[in-house]
């Protein structure tokens, strides 16, 4: 029957369409309010095809990122362009979108594991646990889960594994791609850090204008690009190659202090 009808990780689709609609309406203002969004490109996600889509991007905090892409991927569906005015387009969601998370992660509270039902697909850390350095064997299992995501729907995934800036990028995206040959678009944010705590749970600041850019889909060529050369072109697309580090010269930091400045009293 339609209405216990499952998603494949065994989550009713009514539920989470439900659980979508709650978080998106408490979330909204975070990015409309308190804060605002600046969104570029999400014509972008129109043209889409439905499913065996890989979104990857850098990465700011644990939650706030992935909420405000479910808000603009969903407001872009329903024909708003670069815009998530008027929460009414989360009344009938996208409810196979998926995002990759660490599995220790959506673990960690209540909140979390209410998330990770929504759409989280997730795995466990072969380079870190629990605060600590590890070396763990990779679990093809995670990887299966994540191709049957795509084979599903979307799948959103932060391939630098960390919200660290400019940390390099794991090569298991790489493999991924190679594997399932999903449409990759990339997506860059920024601000995030600012207006939230490292979870993306609570407001740390008031007035910050973040931004999230939607590329055009990346050119791979899945049989012959070697992972090194798409690691790569995932450094650039997500504009977190070593190239893209700036010198701070006085005058830059005189200009970013300024720039800073301009976005905490922007409304």
């Amino acid at each position: 029957m339609g209405l216990f009808k499952q998603d494949p990780f065994g989550h009713y689709i009514f539920l989470k369409r439900w659980l979508i609609q709650i978080l998106g309406m408490l979330s909204h203002r975070r990015y409309q309010s308190f804060n605002s969004l600046q969104i570029e490109g999400s014509e972008i996600i129109r043209d889409l095809k439905g499913k065996n889509v890989l979104f990857v991007s850098n990465h700011q905090t644990y939650f706030a990122d992935v909420a405000a892409m479910y808000h603009v991927f969903n407001a872009s569906l329903k024909g708003r362009i670069d815009s998530i005015k008027n929460v009414a387009y989360l009344w009938n969601p996208k409810t196979n979108l998926y995002y990759v998370a660490a599995n220790e992660t959506m673990k960690s509270g209540l909140l979390p594991k209410i998330m990770a039902y929504v759409g989280a697909v997730t795995i466990k850390r072969t380079w870190r646990a629990a605060g600590e350095s590890v070396n763990r064997k990779v679990d093809f299992k995670e990887i299966t889960n994540i191709g049957s995501a795509l084979d599903d729907g979307w799948v959103i995934t932060f391939p630098q594994g960390t919200t660290k800036a400019f940390n390099p990028i794991r090569k298991g995206t790489a493999h991924i791609i190679k594997k399932y040959k999903p449409v990759v678009v990339p997506i860059v944010i920024d601000g995030f850090r600012r207006s939230f705590d490292k979870k993306g749970l609570f407001i740390k600041k008031k007035g910050i204008l973040q931004s999230m850019v939607i590329k055009e889909p990346l050119e791979i060529d899945y049989e012959n690009d070697s992972i090194e050369k798409i690691v790569e072109q995932l450094e650039f697309a997500i504009e977190q190659h070593p190239s893209f580090i700036k010198v701070p010269t006085e005058e830059y930091l005189k200009q970013k202090k300024e720039r800073n400045k301009q976005r905490e009293f922007w409304t």
